[in-house]
């Protein structure tokens, strides 16, 4: 009760916070003093929301927080905020006209990319990477490094665009291609297109194919990876073709994720949209992504995280884990996925992990989510495994109190609906269903949902029928308090 609480009290201060912010903003009195570089009245301010009149800080968050929930989820295709009027308090590095860049996709513009981030980074004002709509920036694999003086808001109104051969890139960078690292209070934003070429590394024969066979290892790059940045902000943006991930936060706090359209093939393999580790206190809203894999990934580690208005599909779903692989001991808990669509998908809500693991998975709602034609739209898999020889272990990641409340839609008859397979040593507990009606999409109605050692019940009647939970509390767990993470 206590956990369930403390979900309730952290995702009101969230709201409020997103609520409240753009009215505790006070106007900038400090001037710059720039002379490198000039000031272009020309220039894109960041997109973002609209707030109150006067000077505002270009990297700050000014998205509105996520509606209320609404009796059902309705896509919502991403759009990028109106601008902030042009004002002194902002400095713009334009990578066209400050710096040389050629800005034609064919001539490398790394350096200069770089150049103006770290020029950008070192002064103490809120300075603004603009790169012009009109122009496509090649860019090769290369990390934006903060702390910085002030904030940096990197604007991309053009296009970024990644070298299309993995020979081309070095032997020693093919896991990541833009990564930003400490670069705390920074903004990505803007009306434009990230481009990670991915088609040619999907090919790779190490890639896992259906119907094929792979041959490892095989790194790929991730397309935009934030390590160790906190109170990060990503909005209005379009990415597309990453070859592997396209967006990994690691060891963030404070991650405002708004307004994406993330795209990739259905069969573009490990192609995640947005993927959370070792992160916490995050908000993903108002965000499309259809891609190869999942839609949005929690990892171990991960804490207070929001899910609103995500619209996913194809791909895999939303998915917490895997977790637990190789015996390693895996901690999630706070996590709310509200008022969502998933489409044509593989999979819907799913939690997954590795038997011999250890940690816990607790305080997880999915509320209002709707699917159409998902294969398994609700799912608990405690024995997951990618090979036919993983081996039977007596610990597991413990699962509890899970909320699944106005799931609603369609499903693929190739497998029951509602898949709950839990360990035989730690079972799933507190698993609560409400609201819950899922017809088949087409053919005959599959009326066995799919219960294993899982615990918990239905507080109103759900279609199918979920009759295999059991009641109250297993022996074996009842001081399940040495076994919870938080």
């Amino acid at each position: 009760m206590e956990v369930v609480t403390a979900r309730t009290a952290n995702a009101l201060l969230l709201a409020l916070v997103l609520a409240t912010s753009s009215l505790c903003d006070g106007v900038h009195s400090r001037h710059h003093h720039h002379t490198k570089r000039a000031k272009h009245s020309s220039a894109r301010p960041p997109s973002q929301a609209p707030g109150p009149a006067g000077p505002r800080r270009a990297p700050s968050p000014r998205y509105a927080s996520p509606p209320a929930p609404s009796a059902g989820p309705m896509p919502v295709a991403p759009a990028p905020a109106p601008p902030l009027a042009d004002d002194d308090s902002n400095v713009y590095y334009d990578l066209m006209k400050d710096f040389g860049a050629a800005g034609d996709g064919v001539t490398d513009d790394t350096d200069v990319v770089k150049t103006a981030w770290d020029t950008a980074c070192q002064d103490d004002g809120e300075g603004v990477v603009v790169a012009a709509a009109g122009h496509s920036f090649l860019v090769h694999s290369t990390t934006f490094t903060g702390p910085c003086q002030g904030s940096v808001t990197l604007q991309i109104d053009g296009t970024i665009v990644a070298p299309s051969d993995p020979t081309t890139w070095p032997a020693n960078s093919k896991r990541n291609w833009l990564v930003f690292y400490k670069a705390h209070g920074m903004s990505l934003s803007g009306a434009g297109l990230i481009d990670g070429k991915g088609q040619k590394w999907w090919d790779l024969p190490c890639k896992p194919h259906k119907g094929g066979n792979t041959h490892g290892p095989c790194d790929s790059p991730v397309a935009l990876r934030f390590f160790e940045s906190n109170n990060v902000t990503v909005q209005g943006l379009k990415v597309q073709n990453s070859p592997e991930f396209h967006f990994r936060f690691d060891s963030c706090r404070g991650v405002h994720v708004n307004g994406l359209s993330i795209s990739s093939p259905a069969l573009s393999p490990n192609t995640d949209g947005i993927h959370v580790e070792n992160t916490q206190d995050v908000l993903i809203a108002n965000t499309v992504v259809s891609n190869g894999d999942d839609c949005v990934s929690i990892g171990a580690g991960t804490l207070n995280v929001h899910i609103e208005n995500v619209t996913c599909g194809p791909g895999h779903g939303i998915s917490i884990g895997s977790l637990g692989k190789q015996g390693s001991r895996a901690c999630v808990s706070n996590i709310t996925v509200r008022n969502a669509v998933i489409r044509h998908s593989d999979n819907g809500v799913r939690i997954k992990t590795w038997q011999g693991g250890s940690g816990s998975v607790s305080a997880v709602t999915f509320e209002n989510v709707r699917m159409d034609a998902v294969r398994n739209p609700i799912i608990i898999d405690q024995y997951y495994c990618l090979t036919k020889s993983c081996e039977n272990a007596t610990t597991a990641v413990f699962v509890s109190d899970i909320t699944y409340a106005g799931i609603r839609g369609t499903y693929d008859v190739r497998g029951p609906p509602i898949h709950f397979g839990c360990s035989d040593a730690v079972p799933c507990t507190n698993i609560t269903l409400s609201g819950v009606e899922l017809l088949p999409a087409s053919g005959d109605t599959v009326d066995n949902p799919f219960c294993w050692n899982v615990y918990g019940n239905a507080t109103t009647p759900t279609v199918p029928p979920v009759a295999c939970l059991m009641d109250g509390v297993p022996r074996n767990v009842e001081d399940n308090s040495s076994l919870k993470c938080y």
